[in-house]
């Protein structure tokens, strides 16, 4: 069965991930694509391209790149649920235990006659629309190993360009929040007691850490710090200060310039 690897390396008693039993998921363009950026023990970019009922999937460990000079990692895994290119939020714990968040969307178009034949090739041409990445790209498997290993690189057209995208744009499509923001929206039981820095935060001592782990354990930890920020600022009277938006003062100003006018009096 399609699914079959993903699920065996999930439980779904505890993650919040979409387990693709059949329960109808919304409708869905024939070539959607996603990539959701995925803080776990690593931050990488899961590149997902709806195929034949699933997502096929890579992990881009760099995330994609607009610069056509630049081959991007991306290392084939399991295919996923058509659900799951609506999935963010936190999981818990166990395979994958991190935050995902939407980071692009839209549909795709293979420059290929077969994209199955592409796939067994290992070359697989296809033009993207989605927000932030459009335009020709290609994947194309690399020679040796376990057959999971690709480049992801775009193709030399309007849409290419030496900005970092993950830089420039790196919040949700979906939310247009960033991982705290989707942490501080989650239920205190996930995020409180069975929150990810449990998994991820790097081991005491220093040394015995590796320079990765110890990145995204720090990451993580000023996320949830500014997570904690964003719910405790929750429910708040707001003071004098917050009362005092923008908006109220654009509209206090411009009551205090609207020339006064006075009612003539009567004639006697």
């Amino acid at each position: 069965m399609p699914l079959d690897k993903y699920r065996a390396k999930r439980d779904f008693k505890k993650t919040p991930e979409p387990s693709g039993s059949g329960v109808s998921a919304r409708k869905r363009p024939e070539r959607f694509f996603c990539v959701q950026k995925h803080l776990a023990s690593q931050l990488h970019y899961d590149f997902r391209l709806k195929h034949k009922g699933v997502l096929l999937s890579w992990a881009v460990p760099k995330g994609p790149s607009l610069d056509p000079a630049v081959k991007r990692l991306a290392m084939q895994v399991e295919d996923h649920p058509i659900e799951y290119g609506d999935f963010e939020g936190v999981i818990p714990e166990g395979y994958g235990a991190g935050i995902v968040l939407v980071w692009d969307r839209g549909t795709w178009t293979p420059e290929v006659d077969d994209v199955d034949a592409a796939l067994r090739k290992g070359d697989l041409k296809l033009s993207l629309d989605g927000y932030k990445l459009k335009g020709s790209w290609v994947l194309v498997r690399t020679k040796g190993g376990d057959g999971r290993s690709w480049l992801l690189i775009k193709h030399r057209d309007e849409w290419a360009g030496p900005i970092d995208i993950t830089e420039f744009a790196p919040l949700s499509v979906k939310s247009g929040g960033d991982f705290e923001n989707i942490l501080a929206a989650d239920t205190p039981a996930i995020w409180t007691s069975n929150r990810p820095a449990r998994a991820l935060r790097p081991a005491q001592g220093g040394p015995s850490s590796s320079r990765a782990g110890g990145q995204t354990g720090a990451m993580l930890n000023e996320i949830i710090e500014k997570a904690a920020t964003i719910r405790s600022g929750r429910g708040r009277k707001p003071s004098t200060a917050q009362k005092n938006t923008p908006a109220k003062r654009k509209a206090s100003t411009q009551r205090a310039q609207r020339p006064k006018t006075t009612n003539p009096r009567p004639p006697r």
